[in-house]
């Protein structure tokens, strides 16, 4: 890795997603709402799998770089829209991130690498894209699982067993027994839902 291109990339990844307009308050300071998202990737990234790769480490932090300009309301609000919405996002974050990855020197095949990952080419396969989908999958559990339940209180308890086999079913083994081990911080309203969820049939 050469730390000062590494660097200057996450410094433009980051400058990038300051630019959110949407505010989120952390330990009571507010941050942009995708500078904090980045910020927490990263952090997870550290203590779930210190021995990334570069390419996993960049892709990690941008991850979800400038989210806001491909909002989910420019879509249908059905099935077919939210999967057009998913699908071009991963091409936008990939786009972006690999745009800036050029600006400050790095070479083609490692941005391919990249951009690979954020589009999640090779789920279950490409171990770089596993790792990546892992850091996401506990992110959410930790930070955004809770704040997803109380904004959505139409669901019931069904359908957010779906949700959490969905995210858990992205996740690696690995990721499971980090999860399950008091790693990270499940968020306690939701505990008993998550065991329930997870359960083998």
């Amino acid at each position: 890795m050469t730390q000062q291109r590494y660097q200057s990339a996450i410094a433009a990844f980051d400058k990038a997603n300051a630019e959110d307009p949407n505010l989120e308050v952390s330990n009571g300071k507010e941050y942009p709402k995708e500078l904090l998202y980045a910020q927490r990737m990263t952090e997870m990234q550290e203590i779930y799998a210190p021995e990334a790769s570069e390419a996993v480490k960049l892709a990690v932090r941008a991850q979800h770089i400038q989210r806001w300009k491909s909002p989910r309301s420019d879509f249908a609000m059905d099935r077919q829209g939210y999967l057009q919405w998913r699908t071009g996002l991963y091409k936008f974050h990939a786009e972006t991130a690999g745009s800036l990855m050029k600006t400050v020197g790095y070479d083609d095949e490692t941005i391919e690498r990249v951009q690979a990952i954020i589009g999640k080419k090779g789920m279950k396969v490409n171990p770089e894209t596993q790792l990546t989908e892992d850091v996401a999958g506990l992110v959410f559990i930790q930070y955004y699982m809770l704040g997803f339940a109380t904004s959505h209180p139409e669901y019931d308890e069904d359908k957010w067993i779906k949700i959490i086999q969905k995210t858990w079913l992205k996740m690696s083994p690995r990721a499971h027994e980090f999860a399950l081990a008091g790693k990270i911080q499940l968020p306690e309203a939701l505990i008993p839902l998550i065991l329930k969820a997870i359960q083998p049939a």
